[in-house]
């Protein structure tokens, strides 16, 4: 996600979109060639669903200028977009409604990599790899960004428009006002902690430490927060790989629960009450941020895309104020970094009534040119090879270098349909602790008990 966050709702889900960029068909493929609809079947009216994200008008703008390109090269084809305007944890229950009938579905949607899997399993996608077998822009996609898009069952079934990383956000002037150096580079979770106690000490009226935690931003309160903490410590993991067994009872997800409870239980972080607002993560981009009204922050490299011409929250200044640094591991071990990666990527559903015309949406959505837009204006990192080699794109943010070169030790998320589920718990858990209604300890035994119940007794493994 973006960002990435979401809340099941017995049988829903909730999750954030992305931003996006203004885009033209460039030098990828035209709409009409390689694909398994012919020129003459270029025409209808194609329904596009996403979410509109806060104030931000740039994927709405990005996606108006892309019908206007797709309907004058196909005078017998429309595009219809129709934005999802809700909050984080509302965005995925709202599109999951309208896939499941024929006559509410869209024909194109815009699919959270994390969520594929639960949503192939519900029946509401549709394979892609007729059509990708005859377009040859796939060969420029990366290998990653291919894997993330696809089903358990090997199949393809969204076509990726970026990824992203997570790592620190600090700012410069206030941790200086704090006693700390503006090139600050924490190297354990207690030099944030001692750097966030400063702030408080010595900044009033600022949140020294922003980690997501409750369901209120969802999917944001289990990768920018919890999952930055999990895969921190030594060995930390949701799922073993080797046993194929999601991970229970371990000492690291105690301690990953602990670091929210130190921050939240002494003033370091917001107040349960602001964590757990489903508009916080737009908060926090979009008013404490440039407003030097929040110091440390644990978020996503997309975050400048608030701050641009045609961001939520223009803020020309940002990059002389605020610094990034990578999440450090626990107490410095490993390559002393952590990060992960999310993405995602244009879908078709199953009930869609105009899917090889909505194909042709997706060639030029996805082509060069549009990609290579939507990564600038978006602040995404690129998936296709053509686009990341472009300097257009490496210059055209200060932060692009920094990111991109934190995909090198990337984790995603475990692509299994139960993880929608398993994620839930997570935040469920988190705010048990941040609300201060359970320790730890009970939080992580809640865990475990709801872990067992979704997967089975035989899919665990304890640590």
């Amino acid at each position: 996600m973006r960002r990435r966050e979401f809340l099941w709702a017995t049988a829903g889900l909730g999750a954030t979109a992305g931003l996006a960029a203004c885009g033209k068909s460039g030098s990828g493929t035209a709409p009409g060639s390689g694909s398994s609809a012919s020129a003459g079947a270029i025409t209808g009216e194609v329904k596009v669903t996403y979410q509109q994200f806060g104030n931000s008008k740039i994927q709405a703008n990005f996606l108006g200028d892309i019908a206007k390109q797709f309907s004058a090269a196909n005078p017998g084809a429309t595009v219809k977009l129709q934005p999802i305007t809700a909050s984080e944890n509302d965005y995925y229950t709202k599109l999951q409604l309208a896939m499941r009938s024929p006559r509410t579905a869209p024909d194109l949607a815009y699919e959270d990599t994390f969520l594929i899997n639960s949503d192939i399993a519900a029946g509401y996608l549709s394979p892609l790899d007729d059509h990708i077998s005859g377009w040859a822009d796939w060969s420029q996609f990366k290998d990653t960004a291919k894997t993330a898009a696809q089903g358990l069952d090997g199949k393809t079934y969204g076509i990726p428009d970026g990824t992203d990383v997570r790592a620190i956000w600090f700012n410069k002037t206030l941790l200086k006002q704090a006693g700390l150096s503006a090139d600050w580079a924490p190297k354990t979770w207690q030099d944030i902690l001692d750097a966030a106690q400063a702030v408080k000490d010595k900044v009033p009226g600022v949140i020294p430490l922003n980690v997501y935690a409750g369901t209120g931003t969802g999917e944001g309160a289990t990768m920018q927060g919890f999952e930055m903490l999990l895969y921190g410590t030594d060995g930390g993991t949701l799922y073993d790989k080797a046993s194929q067994k999601w991970v229970v009872g371990s000492q690291n997800f105690v301690d990953a629960l602990t670091f929210l409870q130190k921050i939240y239980s002494t003033g370091l972080a917001p107040t349960p009450q602001q964590a757990l607002n489903p508009t916080w993560a737009n908060t926090v981009g979009q008013d404490l941020l440039p407003k030097g009204k929040l110091a440390i922050a644990v978020d996503g490299s997309w975050l400048s895309g608030n701050w641009g011409s045609g961001g939520a929250a223009p803020w020309p200044e940002w990059n002389k104020v605020m610094g990034n640094v990578a999440m450090p591991t626990q107490n410095g071990q490993g390559n002393g970094k952590v990060t992960l990666s999310g993405g995602w990527t244009w879908a078709i559903p199953k009930n869609s009534q105009n899917p090889a015309t909505a194909w042709e949406l997706i060639k030029l959505l996805t082509a060069k040119q549009g990609e290579l837009d939507w990564a600038i204006k978006n602040v995404q990192i690129p998936v296709r090879t053509d686009v990341a080699k472009d300097p257009t794109y490496t210059k055209a943010n200060p932060t692009n270098a920094f990111f991109s070169d934190l995909v090198e030790s990337t984790i995603y998320r475990p692509a299994y349909a139960e993880y929608a589920k398993i994620s839930l718990l997570i935040q469920q858990a988190g705010e048990k602790v941040i609300t201060g209604s359970a320790d730890p300890a009970a939080a992580a035994q809640f865990y475990t008990d709801g872990v067992t119940k979704i997967v089975g007794a035989d899919k665990v493994l304890t640590k």
